[in-house]
């Protein structure tokens, strides 16, 4: 932070720092060695370039002042010397008789920060003549230059008092100082990590003690009992007594800042037109009637919060940049290791070649040292642009925390909207791909040692390697029902070839790893796995040269219950569908089958089926189905399909054309028939508004199913899923026969 509080002209700590018109500060006692007299007749500044409040100088009509080797710096000599005191050394003599020289601002070499005022230029012919003209007979107006932007501002009649002066920024250097001084003030004989603070400073001696050190070094004894002891030094321009002089405010024991225009107006309201405070008075003047004018404390918390937000980027950013730099410098490690490595390699290589391939092997040496140097130097110069750049932010960033800590609103307005758009500046020179690395620290040299003797001059590095392990996006992967999307992507900095990508995964329950997918493509679905299942997935590229590492292993879990819809790619022709998929009737008087969208080939299964419609006592049927049963005729008829078909009265088991377990119980409208498939029994149940219809109905069924649904056009129904398996039932009722 300490940059943000140095004068630009001095390079020092502000010293009583003033406000410029455009937003920059620069200490008082520099403004008056920076500000130079120019004549009317030679002012063209445009009016924005002008402080605020001023109008631009008018033209002259007389010639210059006489005296222009005396320049406007023996004004401050002579002039305040006459008797104006201070105010008439900020106001740079501007009547003076003596001024009559021409300066800018040039950058130079010669101070901290390239400021400094040119010498005057000589003076006009008849300069002399004009030596006896009446005061003010030569106008001039003095204009002050920004030593960071180089826009200039004319003063007006108060000089530089005209210039608001920046508080906030006076108290900030004020507690840095205090701070600096009392971290400097540690014993100097501790052997404790950080010392203590120093109690006591032996006048004597020269050295600080703290209140342990002194008993044991420093007793008050012997040689000793003749030093003085005094209290620590204290921060630089402390005053004494504690306090600034002033009588308690608002401001936390600060006196209450008045106008600049009526000394005895405090500052309460803000000019949104002028973005500058204002008081009662200045508003009763008219100056600012028609202007737009809040309460000074609401725009006081609106720019905290501008500036605050603005903050949060940068800060964002500053760590960013902190872990970059760390990423950075272990990159420096690994290129500094893999090329140690490929050096290893090389030689030894070389060496089995012999005498043929010894010139060959300073060559490639070289290669090797230039492509390990190219990469050092790539990482070192981003280490110090992002070095540079992290100081920068971060100075700012705490200098602007130090602002927000100010409870003085109108001195926060005055630097705010300044400091918001030197943030939001800030935050913008993070441009994407500033934090990303510019080299890698693989090294893209493979040495092939196969070819023939004759042919050893032309051995040259290969560029062709195995590709790098493929980076898993986890937040692209993802699962819904029994399938899982996974989504990959090649590591950034990597120029091996990729020809295509090997998906494995195993069978969800540990097993063996299988591929699944084997393509071209870093974004792959699978479909048809088991519910309730926690699946291992890895991926892998392959080129010419071979197939690359396994990526690391990502795990993916399906959902516990199923969810499904009727599915009409596979239904019958006849078979109406509405209600997103979920109800089902048919066009014809014949039974017609529909299946489910999912398969289940593991784990307890559980859904239902509402009867909205039942007319004309039709025989519905409900149960499951291989995919490829015929949909033409009832569910159960044929050996793909077990099923319980029902009337208004009684229901059957049905598989293979055979009636079973004939049960009391039918359906009508408002009916709910459940199905529960237990995979894990291999047996199959049937309930009909919670009550189950006599044992399970089929036992040792295995292999993949699918929810099916036979009906007529007489019968509609609605398919509830993603439902928990019923754990209480009543008492199944027994079949007839």
């Amino acid at each position: 932070m300490e940059e943000e509080l140095k004068c630009p002209v001095c390079g020092s700590l502000f010293r009583e720092p003033i406000i410029l018109p455009c937003s920059h500060n620069v200490c008082l006692p520099c403004a008056r060695t920076i500000a130079v007299q120019t004549p009317e007749s030679e002012q063209h500044l445009p009016p924005l370039l002008h402080p605020r409040g001023t109008a631009p100088p008018a033209a002259a009509t007389a010639a210059p002042g006489p005296g222009a080797a005396a320049g406007s710096a023996a004004c401050l000599d002579s002039e305040c010397a006459a008797g104006g005191g201070g105010d008439h050394a900020d106001k740079l003599s501007l009547h003076s008789e003596t001024d009559s020289g021409y300066g800018s601002y040039t950058p130079s070499l010669k101070s901290p920060n390239g400021v400094r005022v040119l010498p005057l230029v000589p003076a006009p012919p008849g300069a002399a003549a004009a030596a006896a003209a009446p005061r003010g007979a030569g106008p001039t107006s003095s204009s002050l230059t920004c030593p960071q932007c180089h826009r200039s501002a004319s003063l007006d009649q108060r000089g530089l008092r005209g210039f608001q002066r920046n508080r906030l920024l006076e108290a900030i250097v004020q507690r840095y100082q205090q701070g600096r001084a009392a971290a400097a003030a540690k014993c100097q004989l501790c052997d404790r990590s950080p010392p203590e603070p120093a109690a006591v400073l032996c006048e004597q001696c020269e050295v600080l003690y703290c209140a342990a050190c002194q008993l044991r070094c420093h007793p008050a004894r012997g040689p000793f009992a003749k030093h003085r002891l005094v209290p620590p030094p204290g921060p630089p321009g402390a005053p004494a007594g504690g306090g600034d002089g002033g009588g308690k405010g608002a401001g936390g024991g600060r006196k209450l800042p008045t106008c600049a225009e009526h000394d005895l107006e405090n500052y309460s309201m803000y000019c949104v037109s002028c973005r500058s405070p204002v008081c009662y008075q200045c508003l009763e003047e008219g100056k600012h009637g028609k202007h737009d004018v809040k309460a000074l404390g609401a725009m006081w918390k609106q720019h905290k919060a501008q500036l605050s937000q603005a903050l949060n980027g940068v800060s964002d950013k500053a760590k960013e940049a902190k872990e970059f730099l760390v990423q950075l410098k272990n990159l420096l490690q690994q290129i500094q290791e893999n090329g140690l490595d490929y050096e290893a390699c090389l030689v030894a290589q070389c060496d089995a070649l012999v005498d043929a391939l010894t010139r060959q092997k300073a060559k490639l040496l070289t290669k090797v040292t230039k492509e390990r140097e190219h990469k050092l130097k790539v990482v070192w110069d981003q280490i110090n642009h992002c070095t540079l750049k992290l100081r920068q932010s971060t100075g700012l960033m705490e200098y602007c925390l130090e602002v927000i800590k100010e409870n003085d609103p109108s001195g926060f307005l005055q630097i705010s909207d300044a400091l918001i758009k030197r943030v939001q500046v800030s935050q913008e020179q993070w441009v994407k791909g500033a934090l990303e690395p510019k080299v890698s620290a693989e090294f893209d040299l493979t040495l092939d040692s196969e070819p023939l003797l004759q042919s050893i001059h032309q051995l040259d590095f290969i560029q062709m390697k195995l590709p790098p392990v493929p980076l898993l996006q986890l937040e692209k992967c993802c699962t819904r029902n029994n399938s899982v999307t996974l989504a990959w992507r090649m590591p950034p900095l990597s120029h091996n070839p990729v020809e295509g990508y090997i998906l494995e995964l195993d069978d969800g329950d540990g097993g063996q790893f299988r591929e699944v997918y084997v393509g071209k493509e870093t974004l792959c679905t699978i479909d048809g796995l088991h519910f309730n299942s926690t699946y291992n997935a890895r991926v892998k590229a392959f080129n010419s040269s071979g197939v690359g590492p396994y990526s690391k292993t990502v795990i993916l879990q399906t959902s516990d219950v199923a969810w499904f819809t009727f599915d009409p790619s596979s239904a019958h022709r006849d078979i109406v569908l509405s209600n997103d998929n979920q109800t089902a009737t048919c066009n014809s008087y014949d039974d017609r089958v529909v299946l489910g969208t999912a398969a289940f080939s593991k784990g307890v299964h559980y859904w239902e089926l509402h009867v909205d419609r039942y007319d004309n006592h039709p025989d519905p049927a409900f149960g499951i189905a291989r995919i490829n049963v015929i949909k033409d005729m009832m569910l159960g008829k044929d050996d793909k399909a077990w099923a319980m078909y029902v009337d208004n009265n009684r229901s059957w088991f049905m598989h293979c054309n055979s009636h079973t377990n004939r049960t009391e119980g039918g359906v009508s409208k408002g009916a709910t028939v459940g199905v529960l498939l237990d995979l894990n029994k291999h047996n199959l149940t049937f309930y009909i508004n919670g009550q189950q219809q006599g044992p399970p109905a089929f036992e040792n069924i295995e292999g993949v199913f699918m929810p099916a649904l036979s009906l007529n056009r007489n019968v509609q129904v609605t398919l509830h899923t993603g439902l928990e398996v019923p754990q209480c039932v009543k008492q199944p009722k027994l079949p007839n026969n």
